[in-house]
């Protein structure tokens, strides 16, 4: 591939990369085009975009980036997915479909980058047992309204039977 391929090429990736602070890298080498486009199509539903690039062509794009760890030392092609909700999100699915050995055999989690780091095949695993964004929030959510519910019914649960003591006394006052 000639110079000026190559920097065509690169000015692509940086182009398709611009603005992406995380990823998985992952491998689909061996992989038959129909579930090639199966793949991506499960991972579009998810809005996680995977593109199969050069390993040095992608190190060239990401230099001064915080992807450029992510390709560190890396020879081959290699496919880099990114997107989805969060993070962590990204990561699950990947790990799920890595785990798919009957569909998606070939395909295997290879590493990855997290605010700057690199992050390695189990280091990915890893992540992947973290509790998305949605399921933070949820948990903080529960903790916020938690105390506050319990104050509630600690003040008006007097208030309710005091109520109620009176309705029936009224009650009884109006048959006799």
């Amino acid at each position: 591939m000639s110079k000026y391929v190559k920097d065509l090429v690169t000015r692509d990736i940086k182009r398709r990369l611009d603005g992406v602070e995380d990823a998985v890298l992952v491998s689909c080498v061996g992989m038959d085009a129909n579930t090639t486009n199966e793949l991506r199509g499960e991972l579009a539903e998810k809005n996680i975009t995977m593109f199969v690039v050069k390993k040095a062509l992608a190190r060239r794009a990401a230099e001064g980036t915080n992807l450029a760890p992510a390709f560190e030392g890396a020879n081959g092609s290699i496919a880099v997915c990114f997107g989805g909700e969060d993070f962590v999100s990204l990561v699950k699915e990947v790990v799920r479909l890595d785990k798919d050995e009957t569909k998606y055999a070939k395909f295997a989690a290879e590493g990855g980058v997290m605010d700057g780091e690199r992050l390695d095949a189990d280091g990915v695993k890893a992540v992947s047992k973290w509790p998305s964004r949605e399921e933070q929030i949820a948990t903080l959510v529960g903790q916020i309204l938690g105390p506050g519910a319990t104050l509630s019914a600690a003040m008006l649960g007097p208030g309710k039977m005091l109520n109620s003591q009176l309705k029936k006394i009224s009650e009884g006052e109006g048959d006799e």
